[in-house]
């Protein structure tokens, strides 16, 4: 076949892939047709003489004593040495290379070509663009809502592919309508019966929490202040530990901007959802003493169980255990999902004005083991 360099850029450009993708396809559907044609079971390879703008397809048969019971049982792989020898100086264990000439066979080989190219163009195409929205994964898109279902699941165009945003993977009280514009966090990519190349979005995962701040935050997104970890109620609350190795930027105060402007523009993309800030600490006991703020915490205890499991026992005044719970037990759900640690609170005598600040106080009453090895 002759002049294919330039029939595979004509089909690269008409189908918007790239022509390493299209000449993929092309070479499949040689083969494919050729095997329909020859039998399912041949062997076929494809030479591209790219100096000569040609492409040429072999039969390769195995060459077989002519007693060989192969040549029955298998008469589309292997050939018999006498019947080779007409077609050159051979020998038994060779590969006997045939020339196919698929215009041989009229209007039947471009017909079944035409199928197999159409066929494995389409499987090139969501191949490369699965492989494309696989690298997204994990990223914010952006995209056009283009339909919502009786069952409220939301579906949105992003680029060449169509996004769904299911009701559980949307914050509660958000309603869309045709033609809203949306953000929404790539899951993963998957391949549904009824809808073909899907990609999943959420907008209720902590991720999308993230990716947000770091599009809001210059400092996050080149690195300089790092997310620990993060912790929602999507729609409600949200907390974020933040860290830095730079003397001379503030992890809490980046995030937040100057009046808020900064972590108020990530919540209002997040239908107005409370952000809390703290700075993390490698010391557990100051890290969740900060987790469980705006309440003031005594002091803290770490305990392990017989299987390994570690709890926080926070000692909080009277006064403060309603702060440290929060509504609906809010603060102390998400300051555990924060840090990692069951945290159980502890009633004490006394009141926070009393008390001397949060992480003074615990860092005085909690176990000091981990800075007495600083200084052996």
């Amino acid at each position: 076949m002759e002049k294919v360099n330039t029939i595979i850029e004509a089909i690269a450009h008409d189908k918007n892939i790239t022509i390493e993708s299209a000449k993929r396809a092309f070479k499949e559907a040689l083969i494919n047709t050729a095997k329909r044609l020859e039998g399912q079971e041949c062997k076929f390879e494809v030479v591209d003489d790219t100096q000569n703008d040609k492409v040429e397809i072999y039969r390769i048969l195995n060459i077989v004593a002519d007693d060989d019971p192969l040549l029955e049982e298998q008469p589309e792989v292997y050939i018999g040495l006498s019947e080779a020898k007409e077609y050159g100086d051979v020998e038994i264990g060779d590969h006997l290379r045939l020339e196919f000439d698929l215009e041989e066979y009229g209007h039947t080989g471009a017909a079944n070509f035409y199928k197999e190219l159409e066929y494995h163009l389409q499987r090139n195409i969501e191949q490369e663009l699965f492989e494309k929205y696989k690298n997204k994964v994990g990223t914010v898109v952006l995209g056009t809502v283009t339909r919502v279902d009786e069952d409220d699941n939301t579906f949105v165009e992003i680029g060449e592919l169509r996004g769904l945003l299911t009701q559980r993977n949307r914050i509660k009280g958000e309603q869309f309508k045709v033609g809203d514009s949306i953000k929404a966090l790539l899951k993963f990519v998957k391949v549904d019966p009824k809808f073909g190349m899907l990609l999943e979005l959420t907008r209720t995962s902590p991720k999308f929490l993230e990716a947000l701040m770091a599009k809001e935050v210059p400092e996050i997104e080149d690195g300089d202040v790092e997310i620990v970890s993060s912790a929602r109620i999507p729609g409600e609350r949200a907390k974020v530990a933040l860290t830095t190795d730079r003397a001379n930027i503030d992890p809490v105060g980046a995030a937040v901007g100057s009046n808020g402007v900064r972590i108020n523009a990530v919540s209002n993309e997040l239908n107005g959802e409370n952000i809390d800030c703290i700075e993390y600490s490698p010391i557990p006991e100051i890290y969740i003493s900060r987790a469980l703020s705006p309440a003031v915490i005594k002091s803290i205890r770490i305990i392990s169980n017989k299987e390994g499991e570690k709890k926080a026992i926070a000692d909080v005044t009277s006064d403060q255990k309603a702060r440290a719970i929060g509504k609906s037990g809010i603060n102390i759900r998400l300051a555990s999902m924060l840090t990692k640690y069951a945290i159980e609170l502890n009633d004490i005598e006394g009141s926070s004005a009393t008390a001397q600040t949060n992480e003074e106080q615990v860092t005085k009453t909690s176990d000091t083991s981990a800075l007495e090895s600083l200084f052996k």
